[in-house]
């Protein structure tokens, strides 16, 4: 028998710790190889991770709801030695953890299409191998792990230190090896207190203060339970947001009578030939890539006093989950014809149910749309995904009377199938004039969608 370390693996480049929200096995369970036995949170997706091989948990080291640094250790597996000799090899492979990563960036930087990748295994070894990174180039751009410590912050609170300019080096961190995390940033600006400043900033808070008031305190009878990892992360998403762009949303209604028509027709054909069903969503996504191509600032970012206009059209489609809320990405849409934009949307939607998504796949978004009309919501005003500069919100289909004008000049009441479509945008880059003509263009391809186009 030997004993193999399982350690926290390293879901992405960008990442430097995880917190083991769950344990799906105890002291003394068999696993097999390759059967999930505890989930992660980190800042990007939640995971389950599964065992390097088969054999006995004999020890779980780290607790649940714990965060540690990437590749330390938190539980042991006694199994054979051809076991553990597999899965020391598997450890030995270090371009498992970052070259996915870094070829889906690579990928999505030069607008072709990611590489696919698979759901990454949790990395045990009998040894305890070196969290330094896995290429001289990663070593080298201030995205390898000892950069990350050093620097205290990961890229998503660098970013927002600069567009608050901040300086991280002046503040006190309480993450891992003292870094500063999201939470200790957006906490020391909401306080209005002033720190040392790299350049002054057109987004420094202003004010001085609580500007939340007093903590509500429990009262006799209440229930109290910590945010999950990910309630806590969207929750400081959420509020960063709000903070960062001036929101304004506008409202259609969306006239899908044709769509649903053409959906009749070729739904029986296009299930049998694609394998996927065939909902309103691609439709609907395929009209929005349309849309911004036709206006980039849609599909843009703000960078300080710069707007950077992206390339690719990556869709981020907000998926409800029992326990939160993620934004798989197709990447590359404006490449998609509207059965790939299916099968990605599936496979995305799937996967992301089943916490079987990589960190890749919830990145680079550049567009979000969210569906609160599964839910039986008319309308809402969603609150944009940082850094992208608008999100387009799809309320409940339903059939309605309308009033329609015939050729003849006189009106008639008729049953049409409707929605109504918002899109809440960043209003410092974006005027409501563009964002109704980009609702506009979008609400008129979808009242002409071509059949053909199926």
């Amino acid at each position: 028998m030997a004993l193999v370390d399982i350690i926290m693996p390293q879901m992405g480049e960008s990442i430097a710790e995880g917190t083991l929200s769950k344990w799906l096995k105890k002291v003394g369970d068999e696993v097999k190889r390759d059967e999930p036995i505890f989930e992660i949170s980190t800042d990007k997706v939640d995971a389950e991770i599964p065992a390097p091989a088969a054999g006995v948990i004999s020890e779980i080291i780290v607790k649940e709801g714990e965060t540690v640094a990437v590749q330390t250790i938190v539980a042991r597996l006694e199994t054979d030695k051809s076991a553990a000799a597999s899965a020391t090899a598997t450890a030995a492979q270090p371009a498992a953890s970052s070259a996915p990563a870094a070829a889906a960036s690579t990928a999505s930087s030069a607008g072709g299409p990611p590489p696919k990748i698979e759901s990454m295994p949790a990395v045990a070894t009998a040894t305890h191998p070196s969290p330094a990174g896995t290429s001289g180039s990663a070593r080298g751009n201030g995205n390898s792990f000892e950069d990350r410590v050093r620097t205290r912050s990961s890229p998503l609170v660098r970013k927002i230190a600069a567009e608050h300019g901040l300086d991280i080096a002046a503040l006190q961190g309480s993450g891992i090896a003292g870094r500063v995390t999201k939470k200790d940033i957006l906490g020391f600006i909401e306080s209005g207190a002033q720190a040392p400043s790299r350049m002054a900033s057109m987004h420094a808070p202003g004010g001085a203060g609580d500007a939340h008031g007093p903590l509500p305190e429990p009262w006799p009878g209440d229930k109290v339970e910590p945010m999950s990892k990910m309630r806590a992360l969207i929750s400081d998403h959420m509020v960063a947001s709000r903070r960062t762009s001036a929101h304004v949303t506008s409202f259609m209604e969306i006239d899908l009578t044709r769509v649903a028509r053409i959906r009749s027709r070729k739904r029986a054909d296009f299930e049998a030939a694609n394998g996927q069903k065939l909902t309103y969503l691609p439709f609907i996504i395929a009209s929005v890539v349309k849309g911004l191509q036709q206006f980039p600032i849609m599909n843009s970012s703000v960078a300080g006093r710069n707007i950077i206009y992206r390339k690719p059209i990556n869709i981020g489609v907000a998926v409800a989950l029992d326990w939160g809320l993620i934004v798989p990405v197709i990447k590359n849409a404006e490449d998609l014809s509207l059965a790939g934009i299916t099968k990605s949307l599936n496979d995305l939607a799937s996967r992301a149910r089943a916490k079987k998504l990589s960190p890749e796949e919830v990145q680079d978004g550049t567009f979000t749309i969210t569906n609160p009309g599964v839910f039986g919501s008319l309308m809402g005003a969603p609150i944009i995904n940082q850094p992208q500069v608008a999100i387009h919100g799809i309320g409940a289909i339903e059939k309605r009377p309308k009033v329609l004008t015939g050729s003849d000049g006189e009106d008639t009441i008729a049953i049409r199938t409707c929605a109504y479509f918002s899109i809440s945008f960043d209003h410092r880059i974006i005027d409501g004039a563009v964002a109704d003509q980009f609702l506009a263009f979008v609400k008129k391809t979808l009242e002409e969608y071509p059949e053909s186009g199926v």
